[in-house]
């Protein structure tokens, strides 16, 4: 039997501009699995750290940006191992940035921000379309998902705003 198991996060980050909502895409490196793949900030959680803490913790170290508001979407990617023969399950988060300028690190050669349909055709993997677009749909709803699932980021993303 497989092993169900949260060890990653995917985390979509945007920028509310004059030309409205633009997403933050990165292209990963020659030297990382998954060359030139483009996708938002995603990682490992480490030992004793929460999927908030995660989320927060890998934008910092792969943008330089420190999150302005942050929620989690009404997603959850999975995709199956067969290293380990697990099937993982992700957290999907919308990050909102309050600038453009990225610290890009080692782990990616390329960024772009490109609007919702662009970010999307250009994401890969089922899970990265449907996490991306859970987020959008989530930014454009007239309902209160934003506010219900929003990460109180004044407890590093330890608990849930009510």
């Amino acid at each position: 039997m497989s092993d169900i198991l949260v060890r990653v996060i995917d985390a979509y980050i945007f920028h509310q501009t004059s030309d409205g909502i633009k997403f933050l895409i990165m292209k990963r490196a020659k030297t990382k699995m998954y060359e030139h793949l483009w996708q938002g900030v995603a990682g490992k959680i480490e030992v004793g750290e929460t999927a908030p803490e995660a989320a927060i913790r890998e934008l910092k170290e792969e943008t330089g940006f420190e999150p302005v508001r942050m929620f989690v979407a009404d997603h959850v990617s999975k995709f199956y191992e067969t290293h380990g023969d697990r099937i993982n399950l992700v957290p999907v988060f919308g990050i909102e940035v309050d600038r453009e300028e990225v610290i890009i690190s080692e782990e990616h050669c390329d960024f772009k921000w490109v609007d919702f349909e662009t970010a999307r055709d250009t994401l890969v993997w089922k899970g990265q379309k449907e996490g991306i677009t859970a987020v959008n749909n989530m930014l454009n709803s007239n309902d209160n998902r934003i506010k219900w699932s929003e990460v109180d980021l004044t407890t590093k993303g330890t608990r849930f705003t009510k």
